[in-house]
C-alpha cells in the first residue's frame, strides 16, 4: 500500500473474520466487522467526493448509481482479489458461504487505515494506490449493474414472490428522501435509502441480494 503502519494491530484485526474470532464482551467478538462498518464509511465518503470532483456537471443520479458501482460487494471482492487481500485474510475455510468476505476485509482494511493515519492519509491511499491503477471509470460507468433485476429474477427463479414497499419522507422541504424494503415471501430481506425512488430501490435490492447471496457478477 505504499507506507508503513503506525499501529499494526489494526491491520492484523482488519484481516480477522469473525470466524476465526473470539468473543471479547456480551458476544461482541475480535473481529474486524466494527472496521467494516467504519471502513464502508470512509469509503463512501471518499467515493463521493472523488465523483463529485471528476464529474462536475452530472446530476444526483448519474454519480448514485456510479457510486453504487464502485462501492458494490461485487466491485470491491474484485478489487480486494486485485490486491491480494484474499491470501492475507484469516477466516474458518471450512465454510464456504462467506461469498463477500475479501470485500469485506477490504472495507475494514480502509477503517484500519483511517484509524491509524487520518481521512486525509486515507483517501490519498484510496485515490492513488487503488483507484488510479485498479479502477477504469470509463468502463465501469458503462457497465449496467440493476440490483433490482438481479434480485426479480432470482425470486422469479425460486418461485417466491417478491415486492418493494417505498416510502417517502417529506421531513426536509429542500430535499425528499425515499426509504425502500424489498420482500420475499413477506419477509423483509433488504432496505435502502435514496433521493429518488429508483435509487432507494437499487439501494434496497444490493441489500436483499447480498442476504440471498445472489449472483451479482458485472457482465
Amino acid at each position: 500500500m505504499g507506507f508503513r503502519p503506525k499501529n499494526i494491530s489494526l491491520y492484523e484485526l482488519a484481516f480477522r473474520h469473525r470466524s476465526v474470532a473470539k468473543e471479547i464482551r456480551d458476544g461482541v467478538k475480535d473481529s474486524n466487522e466494527r472496521l467494516e462498518f467504519l471502513g464502508d464509511a470512509v469509503l463512501g465518503a471518499i467515493v463521493a467526493n472523488y465523483l463529485f470532483s471528476k464529474f462536475p456537471f452530472k446530476d444526483e443520479g448519474f454519480l448514485t448509481e456510479l457510486r453504487s458501482k464502485m462501492v458494490s460487494r461485487v466491485y470491491l471482492n474484485k478489487l480486494a482479489l486485485k490486491i491480494g487481500i484474499d491470501k492475507l485474510v484469516q477466516y474458518d475455510e471450512s465454510n464456504r458461504l462467506y461469498k463477500s468476505i475479501c470485500g469485506d476485509t477490504f472495507e475494514a482494511l480502509i477503517g484500519a487505515i483511517y484509524l491509524d493515519k487520518g481521512f486525509d492519509f486515507t483517501e490519498k491511499v484510496v485515490l492513488n494506490r487503488i483507484i488510479r491503477f485498479h479502477v477504469d471509470i470509463d468502463e465501469l460507468e458503462k457497465q449496467e449493474l440493476n440490483f433490482k433485476s438481479k434480485v426479480i429474477n432470482w425470486a422469479q427463479r425460486n418461485r417466491k414472490s417478491i415486492s418493494f414497499d417505498a416510502r417517502e419522507d417529506n421531513s426536509d422541504e429542500r430535499q425528499r428522501l425515499y426509504h425502500v424494503t424489498v420482500y420475499i415471501d413477506d419477509e423483509a430481506m433488504g432496505t435502502g435509502t435514496g433521493f429518488s425512488k429508483k435509487s432507494a430501490e437499487q439501494s434496497a435490492s444490493e441489500s436483499a441480494c447480498n442476504n440471498l447471496l445472489v449472483d451479482t457478477t458485472l457482465s
